[in-house]
């Protein structure tokens, strides 16, 4: 059976051990390994616009492939997990939250924990000559399905205006903060012009079987280690919604 694993990283680096919201948090070391191990196995990694033609537009594929997503898009990608990226030759996703590019990540800050920074512009740039995928993340990172649907509208679409004006290409894929969304943020999402969007529901992908516009994925989580990486690849197939707490 065909199957897709959509992988969602948030920060990777070096870090002391989390109390809460681990699956936001990778070390270095268990992320080069993570990445080293899907080099060994010979496991596809797909870009996602491929992956999307896989399970959405009836692309044939065989087998188990992989994407690689990171939320957020704060400076830990430039610094830590791409020159492992590259090293490889994968290709990866980036959902930037669009109006915090160059400053701190305030949400961070509100939750008691370190406050990394958005990366700039330049460097968003630089990446995306190197063949990055980036995507638009909202503006602010709320959770959507608690504001108005004036302001969802707002943080859809301009969200990917100003992502489409920095890079001068279309923006086809968004992603849900904290994979927090409702029937208003879907219609929003779709009316904006996108052709798909990433959710925080646990599980393979499937093609054929799944809804465009609520793309599970498989967060990896500081307390992974490569068994466990293994685990999440080759086991959890099972779609379970995520806990907004994330």
């Amino acid at each position: 059976m065909a199957r897709i694993s959509i992988l969602m990283y948030h920060q990777v680096g070096v870090f002391a051990r989390p109390r809460e919201h681990r699956s936001t948090y990778c070390h270095i070391r268990r992320f080069r390994a993570q990445m080293a191990y899907l080099h060994k196995a010979g496991i596809p990694v797909l870009a996602l616009p491929e992956a999307f033609a896989i399970l959405c537009e009836g692309r044939p594929f065989q087998g188990h492939g992989v994407v690689l997503t990171f939320d957020d898009g704060d400076s830990s990608f430039a610094d830590f997990a791409h020159p492992v990226l590259a090293r490889y030759g994968f290709p990866a996703s980036v959902f930037v939250v669009s109006a915090l590019i160059g400053q701190p990540a305030g949400w961070f800050a509100a939750d008691g924990r370190e406050t990394p920074a958005i990366m700039d512009a330049e460097t968003i740039r630089a990446l995306h000559r190197q063949a990055v995928v980036f995507g638009p993340h909202t503006l602010s990172h709320p959770r959507l399905s608690r504001v108005s649907t004036d302001q969802i509208v707002q943080e859809v679409e301009q969200s990917k205006a100003q992502l489409e004006a920095l890079l001068g290409e279309t923006m086809d894929f968004f992603c849900y903060p904290y994979g927090d969304y409702d029937e208003r943020v879907i219609a929003a999402v779709k009316r904006a012009g996108f052709r798909g969007a990433l959710s925080c529901i646990r599980g393979s992908a499937v093609p054929g079987e799944e809804d465009p516009f609520q793309l599970p994925r498989k967060a990896i989580s500081y307390g992974d280690t490569l068994l466990g990486f293994w685990w999440k690849l080759h086991v959890k197939h099972r779609k379970k919604r995520a806990p907004l707490g994330y």
